[in-house]
């Protein structure tokens, strides 16, 4: 089984940009947001996934994701439940941790979140001068539940 620990913030301010070494547009959506599961079809640049998130506690959650054809999730996001998420995720490299910063587009701007996993619930780690409120656990934060 496949484990992601993770930790959730909000972000302050837009130097993120300047410090990124990469950024890729995402397209999401969710064939289930039941809380004990969600199901996610995501487009990131030209590769797709589906992702399968179990309930879990803390920054833990059960996690399994698979690359799927790009076809496959073209039609799976029909399917999806609306609405759909589009974002930028730019990658912000900090003391040697890889920060993923997104930006929330449409009716989920001026949002944006940043996220780092970890390998272990213990672990240590700095927070770039960009980070503001923890928000890891805080339902309203999952992208499962944003824009409802």
């Amino acid at each position: 089984m496949g484990i992601e620990i993770e930790h959730k913030y909000k972000v302050i301010d837009d130097t993120y940009r300047q410090l990124a070494s990469s950024k890729s547009e995402i397209k999401q959506g969710f064939l289930s947001r039941d809380p004990e599961r969600t199901v996610r079809v995501r487009i990131k640049d030209d590769k797709a996934f589906i992702t399968i998130k179990g309930r879990g506690s803390g920054a833990a959650h059960p996690e399994f994701e698979y690359e799927i054809p790009l076809d496959d999730a073209l039609q799976l996001m029909d399917m999806c439940q609306p609405p759909l998420i589009e974002k930028t995720r730019y990658i912000v490299m900090h003391t040697g941790n890889r920060w993923e910063v997104d930006e929330f587009h449409g009716d989920l701007h001026p949002l944006v979140l940043a996220e780092l996993e970890v390998p272990n619930e213990e672990y240590r780690f700095d927070l770039p001068a960009f980070i503001g409120e923890e928000v890891t656990g805080d339902r309203r934060y999952y992208n499962s539940q944003l824009g409802l």
